[in-house]
């Protein structure tokens, strides 16, 4: 069972969240170690449907790597996220780099409070949601807010990215 707190939990995600003003939901659970996957896990725990949590992967398009933010339901369409970024080539970013860039482990990769900016990308399907939620910092954490909140936080641009 999910539990809800409105106050700030204290990673690098919530801690920009609330510098920025921005209106957020922490929702924490018990995380599974053995899960297979970490978004069905948190859509499952939070009781909603899995188009409404997102999963924050890492690619590197043309050697720049690049956030890619898409409903856990489906998976990253690269070539969609490389032409959304003006790129040719898109490849999955090995995940001790994606680690290393970001501050977060993988699981636990939020959009929001990375280390370093990068440039981002979240699926369109999340413009028409009242609320989203995307990974807080670490497993067993979301955070729930508004998309034009996550895309003005994150400097994101809207684009197809995700494969149903």
């Amino acid at each position: 069972m999910a539990k809800k707190s409105r106050k700030s939990v204290g990673t690098p995600a919530t801690v920009a969240l609330t510098a920025a003003g921005v209106a957020f939901t922490t929702h924490s659970y018990d995380h599974d170690p053995a899960t297979a996957s970490y978004g069905e896990e948190a859509a499952e725990a939070l009781g909603v449907a899995p188009e409404q949590v997102f999963k924050t992967l890492l690619a590197e398009v043309d050697g720049t790597l690049t956030v890619a933010v898409v409903p856990v339901s489906g998976s990253l369409d690269l070539k969609a996220l490389a032409a959304a970024v003006g790129g040719k080539r898109a490849a999955m970013a090995d995940p001790a780099v994606a680690e290393r860039t970001t501050g977060y482990v993988v699981g636990g990769i939020s959009p929001l409070g990375q280390r370093k900016r990068l440039p981002t990308v979240v699926d369109a399907s999340a413009e028409g949601r009242p609320t989203v939620c995307v990974s807080a910092g670490r497993r067993g954490l979301e955070v729930e807010l508004a998309p034009q909140d996550l895309v003005a936080l994150t400097g994101a641009r809207l684009a197809p990215i995700a494969k149903r």
